[in-house]
């Protein structure tokens, strides 16, 4: 039962110490994403200004106005993390007074027992009595090592005393900063609450203010759809003309290599020592007429290469335009308290005025330029990887340009409602039409 309660004690003091030393990387932690929920906060105001100011409430506005909140939300989740690192920071603090305190008030028992014994026998002569009471010379000395050692742990007492009683101070001051750290949180976190509200009733008015133009949205979605739709099938067609352009190449390509094979067969023939008769020796040539590679636009060298730096890239390919906003994302989407709902295959980036500059996002190779709409797209394959850039005023590049991560590609056209400008953003792995947002540097 003992050695349990043993065990048990070191397993709670370990305990504490891990969770009393885990707290400071957590601070940094938090205050590193605090600052940037911060920033991004900052500058998604400074755009929802812009957009604020225009005569109709727009599904931008509503987009950024979610943004906004979920970023309040993150914020206010960011500080009730800190409020709790700093209460778990008082409660073991506590522990550690009482513990002191305990220590202390024992050190004080065993220097006042040593202080009563040391009146009690504070003669001269009660010492001299001692030290020549000894059987031999031997055992004085050691008497004599013994008052010394005596002095010395009384002196060492009151030095642990007033050690204790430093740290004892320190700690309690220690409390003093966190209990100002956490009132300067929770007046922090009504701010933020507060601002939340706020949002929230802001991003009321603006979905019943939608909900009045339900019709025209409606009939602007519909649109939308029209284009996606026809936007979807050319990406489709395009992909599908690579593949099949990359299947002819690496065919051709096996085709020739089993040539030479063949021939080198023929004119070097191979003699077997043991028997004498010629065989022919067939290396590997890759890639042979009737097998197929897991994909044909990962075959060559360069666009293994290039998939790979892609890949590695996610998180952080550049934006395809500067200061711009995601106001509809991809996957289906719906407008709250309306029955507007639609399916985006990829984000619609809206900007601040038609016109700016739309750039390629990494290395690749254009494709095909072609009109959807009212607008131009341009297509950029990066291996097996393809980008695509819809709502173009103008572009400067033609098919079978080979750009360069950040190279303008054109100009991004005007906004389907607002006074701003927008394009269309999407992204195929081959075939398959994936999230572009996640691959974007934030």
């Amino acid at each position: 039962m003992k050695k349990f309660f043993l065990l048990f004690l070191f397993a709670f003091l370990g305990s504490i110490l891990i969770l009393t030393a885990q707290p400071p990387q957590d601070k940094a932690q938090l205050e590193k994403e605090r600052q940037d929920i911060q920033k991004e906060m900052n500058d998604l105001q400074k755009i929802y200004d812009k957009v604020k100011g225009q005569k109709k409430q727009t599904l931008g506005q509503l987009s950024i106005l979610n943004r906004k909140i979920n970023l309040q939300e993150q914020y206010l989740n960011n500080i009730n993390k800190e409020l709790r690192n700093i209460d778990d920071d008082i409660y073991f603090s506590n522990i550690e007074i009482y513990r002191l305190q305990k220590q202390l008030d024992t050190l004080k028992r065993e220097y006042a027992r040593t202080v009563v014994y040391a009146y009690k026998n504070r003669s001269t002569y009660d010492y001299l009595n001692f030290i020549f009471s000894s059987n031999s010379f031997n055992d004085a000395i050691k008497r004599i090592a013994y008052l010394k050692s005596y002095r010395i742990y009384r002196e060492k007492q009151v030095k642990n005393i007033i050690e204790t009683q430093a740290l004892i101070g320190k700690r309690k001051k220690q409390q003093l900063v966190k209990k100002d750290q956490k009132n300067i949180a929770l007046d922090n976190q009504t701010k933020q609450i507060t601002a939340l509200a706020d949002q929230k009733k802001e991003k009321d008015g603006v979905i019943s203010k939608l909900k009045d133009r339900e019709k025209e949205l409606q009939k602007q979605l519909a649109d939308k759809k029209k284009r996606d739709r026809d936007l979807q099938n050319a990406m489709k067609t395009i992909v599908k003309r690579e593949i099949e352009a990359a299947r002819k190449e690496a065919e051709k390509k096996a085709n020739e290599s089993k040539k030479n094979v063949t021939t080198t067969t023929v004119t070097n023939p191979i003699t077997n020592p043991s028997t004498g008769n010629t065989s022919s020796s067939t290396p590997s040539t890759g890639l042979s007429p009737s097998s197929k590679p897991v994909s044909y636009l990962n075959f060559n060298e360069s666009d293994i290469r290039l998939n790979a730096n892609f890949e590695s890239n996610r998180g952080r390919l550049p934006w395809p335009v500067d200061n711009g906003y995601v106001s509809i994302r991809f996957g289906l989407n719906k407008i709250e308290k309306t029955i507007l709902t639609f399916d985006s295959p990829g984000i619609t980036i809206s900007t601040p005025s038609a016109g700016l500059t739309v750039k390629s996002v990494f290395d690749g190779e254009v494709v095909s330029v072609l009109n959807i709409g009212d607008g131009l797209v341009v297509a950029v394959r990066h291996g097996k990887y393809f980008t695509f850039y819809g709502n173009l005023a103008s572009v400067n590049v033609a098919k079978g340009t080979v750009v360069k991560t950040g190279q303008s590609l054109g100009k991004a056209g005007k906004a389907d409602e607002g006074d701003g400008g927008q394009i269309e953003f999407l992204l195929m792995i081959e075939s398959k039409n994936v999230n572009p947002e996640p691959w974007l540097n934030r």
